[in-house]
């Protein structure tokens, strides 16, 4: 066997993590969303997933961390532990770009990369409002935004005047 072609369990692991779906937009995998940090292998055998939620009160958290668990030890990469690290605070800047791809095909306009120049990762000021979106279902951008929320306090509502059809915003923090 060819040494180069051999993974270790954490990589390995980040691999199994590329299949687990976020149970909200399950069309986004943990890897693509960026709440997957870190993958550590523990000297007793174990491996550690770092996660950090996209907010502090997602009610999806534990639901991802028993998908993560359930995966790996499908996978035979038990056991696992799940460290929760909510410092930095997840920024839609850890999203990779096949998740933004991803969102867009699903029909979610995906956050654009966060201005520096705003603050990053969290500030406690106004967010400069979008003045128009892409519609991911017609690329017009005649778009409006029609309420602040969408199914959770993460997206946004839109809708497009062009197509006429409404989507949801994945909000940038």
């Amino acid at each position: 066997m060819n040494d180069a072609l051999v993974l270790t369990r954490a990589e390995r692991a980040w691999q199994v993590l590329d299949g687990v779906l976020d149970p909200e937009v399950p069309v986004v995998s943990v890897r693509d969303l960026g709440i997957v940090r870190d993958v550590i292998e523990g000297e007793a055998g174990a491996i550690t997933v770092v996660v950090t939620p996209t907010y502090s009160g997602c009610p999806a958290t534990e639901v991802i961390e028993q998908s993560i668990v359930a995966a790996l030890e499908a996978a035979g990469l038990g056991p696992v532990r799940i460290e929760m690290r909510r410092a930095p605070a997840w920024t839609t800047d850890w999203m990779s770009e096949a998740g933004r791809r991803k969102l867009r095909e699903y029909g979610i306009a995906p956050p654009g990369p966060v201005a520096p120049s705003l603050g990053v990762p969290l500030r406690f000021v106004p967010r400069v409002r979008v003045a128009a979106l892409a519609c991911p279902r017609c690329d017009s951008m005649n778009t409006e935004r029609i309420s602040a929320f969408g199914a959770t306090a993460c997206k946004a509502l839109w809708r497009c005047r062009a197509c006429g059809e409404p989507f949801e915003h994945f909000k940038p923090i």
